[in-house]
């Protein structure tokens, strides 16, 4: 899997705590191990973000991304609080 860092992911990681930046590394880790690991609580999204999905890196802590070609490909492109994010 390669995972690509959108701009606005990496703004946005840039203002996150120190604890906030391991837990999402930790998620980052597993998701690349296993997408579909149900600790990830990977689901499709609605509305304006239709189309994309998100992963669960803490109890109110989400990374929305973009995959292609069967998690060949993912783009990361946010990360935040679900209000931030969604």
């Amino acid at each position: 899997m390669k995972l690509v860092l959108k701009q606005a992911f990496i703004k946005q990681y840039a203002k996150l705590s120190v604890q906030q930046k391991q837990k999402v590394d930790v998620c980052l880790l597993k998701f690349q191990v296993d997408p579909k690991a149900p600790s990830l609580k990977n689901h499709i999204l609605k509305g304006r973000l239709k189309g994309k999905r998100a992963i669960s890196a803490a109890s109110n802590l989400r990374i929305v991304f973009l995959e292609e070609q069967g998690y060949v490909t993912v783009y990361l492109l946010a990360v935040g609080t679900h209000n931030q994010v969604y």
